[in-house]
């Protein structure tokens, strides 16, 4: 309220987990109770917690095991809250599986907008997923996106690239996944006001480059990375 921000200036997400991914000590719904029950007290909870009346985006935290029915018993409770105009866009995390993300896209009424993994080379950085997301118009959001790929990070090519660009090997990995067909959008973990300043300052600069300015890596130096990170595609 200082800055006079107004709740249109925000964008608030959050997830919906299942019992066996909770603290069991602090599970903000009562996991004897019914699927759809844990949803929407949950969701309750979030709303609570966060002083809002509606989230820009829920996720659920990554599908159930092997269970499609109860992964589409969260998602049907999830549409509801869209009807309701207390979410204004659903996804899914830690899918890792392309045919389970078709089967969700398929079969629901509204369709996931987002799709948030980790970006590492143990999932082959989700190429198939991430050509799928394209396809279908989902933001592919990443995650440990610097943790995973710290030894990329660390080499030699990569600084020299970063130095030439003005920027730190982490603000290059930014760049080069804002720069990923326009649908990647890396999450920043970091509680550092200059890390952060740092990294509004490359999403700035990406959005000036898709309006018609400045481009910060060219196709060639996109390849580069691409090579050092050990992506098999772009």
């Amino acid at each position: 309220s200082k800055q006079q921000l107004k709740r249109s200036d925000l964008y608030l997400q959050t997830k919906f987990t299942p019992p066996q991914g909770q603290d069991p000590n602090n599970i903000p719904y009562d996991p004897s109770s019914t699927i759809e029950n844990q949803v929407t007290k949950s969701l309750e909870t979030s709303l609570s917690n966060l002083r809002t009346t509606y989230l820009d985006a829920l996720l659920l935290h990554s599908p159930y095991n092997g269970d499609k029915d109860d992964t589409m018993k969260v998602w049907r409770t999830f549409e509801s809250f869209v009807k309701n105009k207390q979410v204004l866009k659903l996804g899914i995390s830690n899918c890792y599986d392309l045919p389970t993300f078709q089967y969700l896209y398929e079969t629901s009424t509204i369709k996931p907008s987002i799709l948030q993994n980790r970006f590492y080379s143990e999932s082959n950085f989700d190429v198939k997923l991430r050509q799928y997301c394209k396809e279908k118009n989902v933001t592919y959001q990443s995650f440990w996106t610097l943790t995973a790929n710290i030894k990329a990070l660390d080499t030699t090519e990569l600084k020299k690239l970063a130095f030439k660009k003005g920027l730190s090997p982490q603000t290059l990995m930014y760049a080069f996944m804002m720069s990923l067909d326009g649908h990647v959008t890396p999450l920043s973990g970091t509680t550092d006001k200059m890390h952060m300043a740092q990294d509004v300052e490359v999403m700035n600069r990406i959005i000036e480059k898709n309006e018609g300015e400045e481009k910060i890596l060219k196709v060639d130096e996109m390849k580069c990375m691409a090579n050092i990170l050990g992506i098999p595609d772009l």
